[in-house]
């Protein structure tokens, strides 16, 4: 809007990246085009195998490594942690120095933080792997942004869909695999197992997949780097450490509010800095700002799950709700939900083109809500479970194919790997709400069982109705996202063309 010749924009204080082309895809052969996604999508999967890794080893893991639980606690935060700091860093790197290369960077932190893990038996070096092997979890988003760089208009959101699937399918299907190797193998088995899919990943991805022909160049911004894992750890670590150190607790507050500060302070420097780790100004806009508080409330309701049904499977049947499951079993259960979501990835696809991701997101969200709601009335039998689980996986799956649609269809190429990152990073910190959230409540309303207490059925019921009411508030976010977001720039095959004719 001008006004008397002066414009009323918002001035933007650093200058617009640049964007070069290294070996355009126009002019690359064909012949390996089909391996990319399938490459990616392993790739995903292997990554989110990471996140439920330990889990069967939750309650083992104090007397294995001849700690206290606190401090065996950490084998899980430190992951968390660490992909919440390097995801976006990776992210931002990628568009800078290329996305194949960053992949294969955290495909060798995989490795590395699963070996260290395999050969030792005491707390700290496998602290430090695990925070190695959450520091791959870029390598999700990063996959994304390599295949709207690198594949035709036309199979980019089929694509997409199929890669969003990944972060619900490692988790599904490796919690009953991890359980039954754990329960048949020396625990060590779990991280060698680990390392040598890493390998292969890495070994695929370096054969198959091209590196991204679209780069930022610029200065790597560390002092936002920096103020992003200050401001991050701050809150992760109130959250996921809260319900131990005490929710009022002087070190809880403080973390809190220190998270606060640093977020102001990194804000304002960021929005003065010429090249910028996030772009503050375009994650502003409605559609990216949107989408990504949906993100959040999508995670949670993702993780919601994942802590309440197993835990009422395995719950004593003399409490007369529980169902009595090994480990095992219980995580049988939740495997279907995963292959659903890759299941439901054409179908995802073929919404978002038709409808928009917009679309597919609520759609996504109302089956989320819609499994909660079932769940809070239906969890007798262990097939009612696996069902509600199901049903929630599919809108999981549904809901995470369209986020990264609607944050590439509002971002500019030149910042995917970024905005990718910054997407990524939401749902992490939603899971980590949502653990500190379905602590509460679990640990707050209990029954006394012999020597020890457990959630009561009334515990579970809110349990489900707060996951549900999570999806009903990401419905309405998303409801607000604008119907369609404006085109701000081709594919990566587009400007090559248009780069070769203004050339010559």
């Amino acid at each position: 809007m001008q006004r008397g010749g002066r414009s009323f924009l918002p001035r933007r204080t650093h200058r617009e990246r640049p964007v070069t082309l290294v070996d355009p895809p126009a002019a690359r052969p064909d012949s390996r085009a089909g391996l990319i996604l399938p490459t990616l999508a392993f790739a995903g999967i292997v990554v989110s195998l990471m996140q439920t890794l330990v889990v069967p080893l939750i309650h083992a893991l104090p007397d294995l490594l001849n700690t206290s639980s606190a401090t065996a606690s950490w084998v899980v935060t430190s992951t968390l942690l660490a992909a919440a700091v390097v995801t976006p860093i990776a992210g931002r790197l990628g568009d800078m120095v290329g996305k194949r290369r960053m992949i294969l960077i955290s495909m060798a932190f995989l490795v590395v933080g699963s070996v260290v893990c395999a050969l030792s038996s005491t707390v700290t070096p496998v602290i430090i792997g695990r925070a190695l092997q959450g520091a791959a979890t870029g390598a999700i988003p990063l996959g994304i942004s390599i295949l709207r760089d690198e594949l035709s208009r036309e199979r980019v959101a089929s694509a997409i869909s199929v890669m969003s699937s990944t972060m619900g399918v490692g988790g599904a299907i490796g919690l009953p695999v991890a359980a039954w190797t754990a329960q048949s193998y020396s625990w060590h088995a779990l991280f060698w197992a680990a390392a040598i899919l890493g390998a292969l990943v890495a070994i695929s991805v370096a054969v198959l997949v091209p590196e991204s022909a679209v780069r930022t160049p610029g200065r790597f911004d560390y002092p936002g780097a920096i103020g992003l894992a200050g401001g991050l750890v701050a809150l992760l670590l109130a959250l996921t450490k809260g319900a131990q150190w005490g929710w009022t607790s002087p070190l809880t507050l403080g973390l809190l509010g220190a998270s606060i500060v640093i977020f102001l302070m990194w804000g304002t420097i960021e929005l003065r800095t010429t090249d910028p780790l996030v772009d503050l100004r375009v994650s502003a806009s409605a559609t990216v700002l949107l989408t990504n508080g949906a993100s959040v409330l999508t995670g949670f309701a993702m993780y919601a799950t994942s802590l309440t049904v197993p835990q009422l499977l395995q719950a004593p049947p003399e409490t007369g709700y529980g169902l009595g499951r090994s480990m095992v079993a219980a995580s049988l259960c939740m495997a279907p939900a995963g292959i659903v979501m890759m299941m439901l990835s054409p179908v995802s696809a073929r919404l978002t083109r038709r409808h928009g991701p917009r679309v597919t997101l609520m759609v996504g969200t109302t089956v989320i809500a819609a499994g909660y709601l079932i769940g809070a009335v239906a969890m007798n039998s262990i097939w009612q479970l696996a069902v509600v689980s199901t049903i929630i996986g599919a809108g999981i799956g549904i809901a995470y194919a369209a986020m990264p649609a609607l944050i590439m269809g509002a971002v500019p190429i030149r910042e995917t790997g970024a905005a990718n990152g910054l997407n990524s990073l939401m749902r992490l910190v939603g899971t980590s709400f949502a653990a500190a959230a379905m602590t509460v409540v679990l640990t707050s309303m209990t029954q006394q069982h012999g020597p020890v207490e457990v959630p009561t059925r009334e515990a579970f019921v809110v349990t489900f109705l707060i996951g549900g009411g999570a999806a009903v508030i990401a419905l309405l976010v998303a409801f607000f996202i604008p119907r369609r977001a404006p085109e701000r720039e081709p594919t990566a095959s587009a400007r090559v063309e248009v780069g070769a004719g203004s050339a010559r």
